[in-house]
């Protein structure tokens, strides 16, 4: 059987139920994303450069539509007009869930 890639999966309702993940296991989900980093031991974050502003504004666009389907938002910063600095972890166990790595493997699967 094979395994589900993180861009195919739902995310889960987690609401302080759950621990957050190990870091190894953290980094081992990183290595299935594109340009993504661990930052401040408890978030993932990813910088992109569009082209313009208005590239850059249709792009939170999409990836809102994303988290209000996945019903688990990243933090988004659009900056010097056509930089976009997206941050997600899961702020009710204060750290990464696998949702985390889910919503981040759909962006990426946006922007291939």
């Amino acid at each position: 059987m094979q395994k589900k890639s993180l861009s195919s999966k739902k995310c889960l309702p987690c609401e302080g139920l759950t621990f957050p993940l190990p870091s190894e296991r953290c980094n081992e989900l990183l290595k299935k994303l594109k340009g993504w980093k661990i930052v401040e031991g408890n978030k993932i974050e990813k910088l992109i450069v569009l082209k313009n502003f208005v590239q850059s504004l249709s792009l939170l666009n999409k990836i809102g539509k994303i988290a209000e389907a996945e019903n688990h938002h990243p933090d988004m910063f659009l900056f010097s007009y056509k930089n976009v600095r997206i941050t997600l972890s899961t702020h009710s166990i204060g750290g990464l869930s696998e949702n985390d790595f889910i919503v981040a493997a759909k962006i990426d699967k946006l922007l291939d």
